[in-house]
């Protein structure tokens, strides 16, 4: 514990701690990282039924998740976030379990970012990537990503600001130049808009996967929680930081969309990197190639952003004694950079996975570490009805039940939707349980070990 007081006040002293905008702009990374992602939506199912879902889903999943947030943020701001507040309200075995979770649900998505800068910058230049190429680049993020969390979490914070204007420059042009040649096109141009039949240009819509796709662009909420004590104002700023960044993911995702629609681009031509394709037909290669590059900005700063919030996770273990106490080592901005270091291995030992197609493997993972925080908002309003709470949400304990109850169910159907898929010969559902199973596994021999430590 003193390390770790010893690392925050020299953080203090030296490139301080993150203020409003960047925290806002770090939860947009953790969570979106622009439109990029949202191809496969519009292919699935059509212009008007991915509209629907881009404006029901915040509604149903992304508000309370935030709200949540929002209020055990502020209550419990420290370190490690909700791997604290797990275990805060129901014990160290519990909270253990999030922390596996979670770490577990991000071997499964940090290879994912990378990945997506390969394959942007290989529509620059096919050459560059190909081969061996492709990976070296892949690690290069890793490393770059690195060097730049060593620097402290407003360093990551004040860049992703930056990376989010660069980023969403291109798309800016876009929807702008689609509302125009689809407000200028009249009805023909609204016929887009339709379903998933004639008019979205779909013979049949993947609903179920649609949704699936949705709601992992959507899912992340709780990512900045892990950082509390290196935000400055933690109780004012997360509540106010969750809330804004809820409706900016959700303006950005919808506009674009709707620009496409309205000018009439057949949502049967949309899948992964399609935004290229109607960034050239739109306005010409020079903005295709602005795309290609947000592209890239898309993978390394949700990378960035994300090394940022797991990282702290082991370091928040160490402190309670369930990992080496060498996890908790700082450097002079304040970052545990021993679980940075082992963080960046695994994943980097992970590149040459192909997680595309694990997003239910993810929402597995995820979802059960969500609702195990959504219980302890609810064990926290009975246990400790005295805690003060900054921000709270309204509606007492039984609002507090409620905030659940969307996410719970939303979570549901991505694990039916995913009955039929398989992963390494496995029902997908059947490999993450057996990943999630080991959680328990892993505790007891974490706690052998604590205790043969203790007894020498």
């Amino acid at each position: 514990m003193a390390l770790g007081r010893v690392g925050l006040g020299r953080a203090g002293a030296g490139r301080g701690k993150m203020r409003l905008l960047p925290l806002i702009a770090a939860t947009y990374f953790m969570v979106a990282g622009g439109p990029y992602g949202l191809e496969d939506v519009i292919g699935m199912a059509g212009y008007g039924r991915a509209l629907l879902l881009l404006l029901v889903i915040p509604v149903v999943w992304s508000l309370p998740t935030s709200l949540m947030v929002g209020e055990l943020a502020a209550a419990i701001p420290e370190e490690g976030g909700y791997y604290r507040w797990v275990r805060r309200a129901m014990g160290e075995f519990w909270g253990f379990q999030e922390a596996w979770l979670s770490l577990a649900a991000s071997v499964f998505d940090m290879a994912i970012y990378p990945t997506i800068f390969v394959l942007y910058m290989g529509r620059v230049e096919p050459a560059w990537t190909a081969g061996y190429r492709g990976t070296a680049w892949a690690l290069g993020v890793v490393v770059v990503c690195m060097a730049w969390n060593l620097l402290g979490a407003r360093a990551v914070g004040e860049g992703s600001v930056g990376l989010f204007c660069v980023l969403l420059s291109p798309f800016v042009v876009l929807t702008a130049v689609g509302l125009w040649k689809g407000l200028m096109g009249g009805g023909h141009a609204m016929a887009g808009m339709g379903g998933s039949g004639v008019g979205g240009g779909l013979a049949r819509a993947d609903w179920a996967g649609a949704v699936s796709v949705t709601l992992w662009n959507y899912m992340g909420w709780d990512n900045a929680s892990t950082v509390a004590q290196e935000v400055e104002e933690p109780q004012r700023n997360y509540p106010r930081a969750m809330l804004l960044a809820t409706g900016l993911v959700a303006l950005t995702y919808v506009l674009p969309l709707a620009a496409v629609g309205l000018a009439g681009i057949p949502a049967a031509r949309f899948s992964t990197g399609a935004w290229v394709d109607a960034a050239r037909e739109l306005a010409g290669p020079w903005l295709a190639v602005c795309v290609v590059l947000g592209g890239m900005i898309n993978g390394g700063g949700m990378f960035n952003a994300l090394m940022m919030s797991y990282t702290r996770v082991p370091y928040a273990l160490a402190e309670e004694g369930v990992l080496p106490e060498v996890m908790e080592r700082k450097n002079r901005w304040g970052v545990p950079w021993v679980s940075l270091a082992v963080c960046s291995v695994g994943w980097a030992l992970a590149l040459r996975l192909s997680f595309e197609r694990l997003i239910s493997i993810d929402l597995v993972l995820y979802g059960a570490a969500l609702m195990l925080e959504f219980v302890a908002l609810v064990v926290l309003r009975v246990k400790e009805p005295g805690l003060a709470r900054p921000f709270k949400v309204p509606g007492g304990v039984w609002g507090a039940v409620g905030m659940g109850v969307g996410p719970a169910v939303l979570i549901g159907f991505a694990l039916w939707a995913a009955r039929g898929e398989r992963v390494a010969g496995l029902p997908a559902l059947e490999f993450a349980a057996i990943v999630a199973a080991a959680g328990p596994v892993v505790y007891l021999a974490a706690r052998m070990v604590r205790k043969g430590r203790l007894a020498r």
